[in-house]
């Protein structure tokens, strides 16, 4: 039974299933980013269609890619309880992975019905980071994704509503808020991004992609490391070490494509120039 002030995390029962607030969060989100990159991709010139189909198949392969990537992680435990392996519902997904099967599948896609890739990472960016924002706020609901043992006066001292408060205070403890943290910083990128997409001469074709990978992958690291239920991997955890990876190589990938590359497109050109990658 939740504790006396927690919000309880399922919204409704249809007989003997529950819905969930969390299902209903990550639906309204990607209800949300699909509305939002219809609308720049038509701009773009991208057909309505190979969206949706993009988010047909990148979502179920992203939801299998973040279960894989959780497996392999903690393979300590699941090579002793193969049963568990497939029980997603009991939790243990990772974003990071779901992210990679998502662009797996968009890059296919782009190849198979010749649409620049990058122009597509482009328009689902900002959508995607606004979405993992929303997405946090069911981890709120659920009680997870938190961060170390704090004090109540310390959450006070965030001046945070009381129902966030109350919610941080699992079995008699309160604990960090990381998944504020993280939802703010999410929603902030995808400000940013959005504001700054349209700005003429400012991004080069894949330059938003690559501003997305910048900015969660930076505030990612520093959020991981607050958190109790990371998957380890020596004296990191596993998500901070590819935050690192993907900060870096995003950076230097987004450099040299200036560099030797100078006469890339635009990002407002859309598909009128025959770039396609």
């Amino acid at each position: 039974m939740p504790i006396l002030g927690a919000l309880n995390p399922v919204a409704f029962s249809l007989g003997s299933i529950e819905v969930r607030w969390y299902g209903i969060i990550i639906a309204s989100a990607v209800v949300i980013a699909t509305y939002l990159s219809v609308r720049e991709g038509k701009k773009r010139g991208i057909v309505e269609d190979d969206i949706y189909d993009l988010i047909l198949w990148g979502l179920p392969v992203a939801i299998i890619c973040a279960r894989i990537y959780y497996v392999v992680f903690e393979w300590g435990y699941y090579s002793q309880n193969l049963s568990q392996i497939y029980r997603i519902w009991d939790g243990g997904i990772a974003i990071y992975g779901g992210l990679i099967g998502a662009v797996i599948v968009l890059v296919i896609l782009c190849k198979k019905r010749n649409i620049s890739s990058w122009l597509m990472l482009d328009v689902a960016a900002p959508t995607v980071i606004m979405a993992q924002g929303i997405g946090r706020w069911g981890n709120f609901m659920n009680q997870e994704a938190h961060g170390r043992a704090t004090t109540l006066s310390f959450l006070r001292e965030l001046h945070l509503p009381d129902f966030i408060i109350k919610q941080m205070n699992i079995a008699g403890t309160y604990y960090q808020p990381t998944f504020l943290y993280e939802s703010v910083w999410d929603l902030t990128g995808f400000v940013l991004l959005m504001l700054l997409r349209h700005q003429e001469h400012l991004f080069k074709r894949g330059e938003v992609f690559f501003a997305y990978v910048i900015w969660y992958s930076f505030g990612r690291f520093f959020i991981e490391g607050m958190r109790t239920d990371s998957l380890m991997l020596g004296p990191l955890r596993v998500s901070q070490w590819l935050s690192v990876v993907l900060f870096l190589g995003a950076i230097i990938w987004l450099a040299t494509r200036r560099y030797w590359r100078p006469l890339n497109p635009w990002y407002l050109d859309g598909t009128d120039e025959t770039y396609h990658k």
